[in-house]
C-alpha cells in the first residue's frame, strides 16, 4: 500500500459517545484502557488528530510510561511518535506556538492544512519546528496527505479522532483496524459526539467490520478490535 497501516483507537461509552455534550474532552477510559493505549502509542510511528481534536483540545499525544519510551529509544526512535494535526484552516487564536501539541515531548511535529492558512501563520509554525504540508484544495486530501506521510517514513499510523476525521478516513477506505473501549456509561444527547460522525451514508452503502478481538474487563468495560471487511 502506498499508505501506512492505519487503525483508529477510541474509548466510547455503552451509548456510542466519544465526550459529552459539552465537548470538554470527558474522561472516558479506565485505568486499564489507558495502559493499553500507551502501549499503541508507543508502537505507533505517528499519532494523528483531526482539527476539532487538535484545535479545541491541543493534545499531548505523548507517551506517557517512561519505560515505553526508553524502549522506543532502544530501538532508535524518538521517544515519541511523530506528532500529526489535520485542520482547514489555522490562525494564531487557534493553536499556541507554546501548546501542549507543539512543544511536549521530544517528538517531531507535522501539520496538514490548506491555502486558507495565511502565509504568515505558516511562516511562524515553521520557525517553531513544525513541519507544514500545505494543500491546494478546499480541504486537506486525506489520499494524498497518507502517501505523503508513508513518504516521510511512518509504516503505522494511530487515529485518535475525532468522529468527523475518523469518519473520513472509513469512508475513503483508508483505514485498517478499529481498536475500542466501550466504557459501562452513558452521556446522551443528541449532539455528543460519537466515534464515526461526518455526513453518514446510507444503509446499502453500511461500511463492514470482521470483529478479531473481545476481552471483558474486571470494571466492567468491554474491548473490541475490529479488522474493516475486505481489508487485510
Amino acid at each position: 500500500m502506498n499508505r501506512p497501516y492505519v487503525f483508529i483507537n477510541i474509548a466510547m461509552t455503552a451509548d456510542g459517545k466519544i465526550d459529552t455534550f459539552e465537548r470538554k474532552g470527558s474522561v472516558i477510559s479506565s485505568k486499564h484502557d489507558k495502559d493499553r493505549v500507551d502501549e499503541l502509542r508507543a508502537g505507533a510511528d505517528a499519532i494523528l488528530v483531526g482539527g476539532k481534536t487538535l484545535l479545541g483540545e491541543l493534545p499531548k499525544l505523548t507517551v506517557k510510561s517512561e519505560a515505553l519510551r526508553e524502549a522506543r529509544v532502544k530501538r532508535g526512535l524518538t521517544p515519541n511518535p511523530i506528532k500529526v494535526g489535520v485542520a482547514t484552516s489555522i490562525a494564531n487564536a487557534d493553536i499556541l506556538l507554546e501548546s501542549d501539541f507543539i512543544k511536549a515531548g521530544h517528538a517531531r511535529v507535522v501539520i496538514f492544512t490548506t491555502s486558507h492558512t495565511s502565509i504568515p501563520q505558516l511562516k511562524s509554525l515553521r520557525a517553531h519546528g513544525v513541519e507544514v504540508f500545505v494543500h491546494d484544495t478546499p480541504r486537506v486530501d486525506l489520499t494524498m496527505m497518507m502517501q505523503t506521510l508513508k513518504e516521510i517514513g511512518v509504516g503505522r499510523l494511530m487515529v485518535e479522532g475525532g468522529g468527523t476525521m475518523n469518519f473520513e478516513l472509513i469512508r475513503l477506505g483508508l483505514v485498517d483496524e478499529i481498536t475500542a473501549y466501550l466504557a459501562p456509561i452513558i452521556f446522551g444527547g443528541a449532539t455528543a459526539p460519537t466515534m464515526a460522525d461526518g455526513f453518514g451514508i446510507t444503509h446499502d452503502s453500511a461500511i463492514k467490520l470482521e470483529l478479531i478481538d473481545f476481552e471483558k474487563w474486571e470494571e466492567g468495560g468491554i474491548f473490541l478490535r475490529y479488522k474493516l471487511a475486505g481489508l487485510a
